[in-house]
């Protein structure tokens, strides 16, 4: 597999031959940075965590070299931080079992740019490769743009691809940006209850945030908790820690599909159902 960047890595936990080890991917996380897999796919890791049939495997999109830093991680220097980021997502991925982790090492300025198709070539020979049943990548309503960036290059590399090789599922997931504003009806609910020790061990890897002043992991088995217990007003929580994510395999299937007309098509639900709920109160109008 030829990638762009001479500097990209590709990690295989269980050191099974590359050709071996991506052919047994089942499921496929797209993310813009590292813990971004952990965070949004978590779903597809639990998924096939421990499982003989089912195989995660991890791209990380860009190197690292933004990353916030304070405290302990104060006076890295960018390539210090690109080291120890990229040290991180593969610890990550030995202790979720991954089959595989990709580090495309991409600057955030080139995943941003509308114009740089490299990163599009990569994510197709990386699918090319893997052919996995189900993809997690970010969600087209986003508001990081680097994330924005990744999701509309992993769907025109999987949209490239010939229709039988593409994913039978595509799931835009939550990161900066929750998606609890999703009728219902749209959503993709992805139960990880039961599961808070593997969720920790993964988020609690990647120290040069937690310590250097972000805390993703608190936030993030925050957000989970909130989904679970405000998704239904009218029931006992069903689940303790729930992810909620949209479908995009419409946009993979149907490659004529406007992916800004679909996305603002489903705020556009949600604005009628809150107009619906409002107009029928006296005095709203």
């Amino acid at each position: 597999m030829k990638l762009h960047h001479p500097t990209a890595d590709v990690f295989i936990p269980d050191h099974l031959p590359e050709t071996e080890a991506f052919r047994r991917i089942t499921h496929l996380g797209v993310g813009a940075h590292q813990d971004d897999l952990e965070f949004m796919a978590f779903h597809g890791v639990l998924t096939c965590f421990a499982s003989p049939e089912k195989w995660f495997g991890g791209v990380t999109c860009t190197n690292g070299a933004g990353s916030s830093r304070s405290g302990p991680y104060a006076a890295f220097t960018d390539e210090q931080m690109m080291a120890i980021r990229r040290q991180e997502q593969n610890t990550a991925a030995v202790i979720g079992g991954y089959a595989a982790m990709v580090q495309l090492d991409y600057p955030s300025s080139a995943v941003k740019s509308p114009s740089a198709q490299e990163l599009k070539s990569d994510l197709k020979a990386i699918l090319l490769a893997s052919q996995p049943e189900v993809v997690y990548t970010h969600n087209p309503a986003d508001k990081h743009d680097t994330h924005i960036g990744v999701t509309i290059a992993a769907l025109q590399a999987m949209r490239e691809l010939p229709r039988e090789q593409r994913p039978k599922q595509v799931i835009g997931c939550e990161v900066w940006r929750n998606l609890d504003w999703l009728p219902d009806s749209d959503k993709v609910l992805m139960d990880v209850s039961g599961r808070d020790n593997l969720a920790a061990a993964l988020s609690g890897v990647f120290d040069s945030q937690i310590a250097g002043g972000k805390r993703y992991d608190l936030a993030t088995l925050g957000r989970r908790a909130a989904n679970a217990t405000f998704f239904d007003s009218h029931s006992t929580d069903q689940a303790t820690q729930l992810i909620f994510g949209l479908d995009l395999t419409p946009l993979v299937a149907d490659e004529t599909i406007d992916i800004a007309d679909y996305t603002c098509g489903l705020i556009a639900r949600f604005q009628e159902d809150v107009r619906k709920k409002l107009a029928a109160r006296p005095g709203t109008a």
